[in-house]
């Protein structure tokens, strides 16, 4: 925790996570309680988005324990119901565009994913929601360049003339031509931005008109788990932001962290990070409720993620998150 809190005293951000039955309602447990022991209310206003019945979803999305609802309350959490129109079971990453839609209009958000642990608090964060921006802990994961096929700059460009967009003012001059990170591009599991409607109505138009009619220069390339984060830089960009509008190690630093499966997180994350995670899971009226989700119970309660973690060398990690994959699965510790 900082020393003296000196953010400006503006009331509450509004912070929202999406929550359904399975693994998400664990991991929102995991997110509010960590949120809960950092931030003070009067910093951040905690949203659980939970998607609706429908004829989306073939089972019923909403969170099914009560024992684990009452936590999330116990924590300041806001259960926020919201309809899947669009996505529902087919493409679940949906969740975040239409949960933007059920949030209070005019109020600045954030967005977390929801296998993500705050880690101090929030106020700590100089967000300026006129200049909106994402994660930038990420990997060139898209587009896939083909041989004989577009390369990023044909790519991209198409996507931001699809739109209106001003395509050369999105570029990083750091880096090279057709080298991925010369564009703008970000891990979808945090954004943030001035207004949830504006924002999710413009986030659901682009996705829907990519999904539906993408331009011929996508014709290559898989838009399934991609989808979120091909659109999300566009969406950026036409609200005024863009890459570097937050200082540093702040967010994915030193404030969050989205770990993304436990045994990741137990394999690449810091020593602070995996017993910060054992610190919050340890009271029995946590515990009950946690340990009923199998890799919580085997990575936190029964050990398995430290002997996970025993298989890495500390001062000679992977440079890519494969590397942690591939050594978890083949020694028999991937879970989610």
């Amino acid at each position: 925790m900082a020393d003296k809190d000196t953010s400006e005293e503006t009331g509450p951000v509004n912070v929202v996570i999406v929550g359904q039955s399975g693994r998400l309602q664990y991991e929102a447990l995991l997110f509010a309680i960590s949120l809960a022991l950092t931030t003070p209310a009067r910093h951040a206003k905690l949203y659980v988005a939970e998607p609706q019945p429908g004829a989306l979803w073939p089972r019923d999305p909403r969170i099914d324990d009560r024992d684990l609802r009452a936590l999330l309350a116990a924590q300041g959490a806001e259960i926020l119901p919201f309809e899947s129109r669009h996505f529902g079971a087919a493409y679940p990453y949906g969740n975040k565009i239409e949960a933007l839609l059920a949030l209070p209009p005019g109020e600045p958000f954030v967005f977390f994913d929801t296998d993500t642990l705050i880690l101090d608090d929030l106020g700590r964060v100089p967000f300026d929601f006129a200049r909106p921006t994402a994660s930038l802990r990420r990997e060139g994961t898209w587009p896939q360049i083909e041989l004989y096929g577009p390369g990023y700059t044909e790519t991209w460009r198409a996507l931001y003339d699809r739109f209106g967009l001003d395509f050369e003012s999105s570029l990083d001059p750091r880096w090279p031509d057709e080298y991925w990170q010369r564009y703008l591009y970000f891990n979808a599991g945090f954004f943030f931005g001035p207004c949830p409607r504006r924002f999710g109505q413009r986030f659901l138009d682009y996705a829907l008109a990519i999904r539906d009619d993408p331009p011929p220069e996508l014709v290559c390339q898989n838009l399934d788990p991609w989808l979120d984060q091909v659109v999300l830089p566009l969406v950026i960009h036409a609200f005024g932001g863009g890459r570097d509008t937050l200082p540093d190690g702040l967010i994915d630093g030193t404030v969050s962290c989205h770990y993304r499966t436990l045994p990741l997180l137990y394999a690449r994350e810091s020593d602070a990070v995996v017993d910060w995670l054992e610190e919050i899971t340890a009271p029995n009226r946590i515990k009950k409720v946690l340990k009923q989700y199998e890799p919580i119970k085997r990575m936190v309660y029964q050990g398995r993620g430290r002997k996970a973690r025993a298989l890495f060398d500390r001062n000679n990690l992977p440079r890519r998150e494969q590397g942690f994959r591939n050594r978890l699965k083949r020694e028999g510790f991937w879970m989610r």
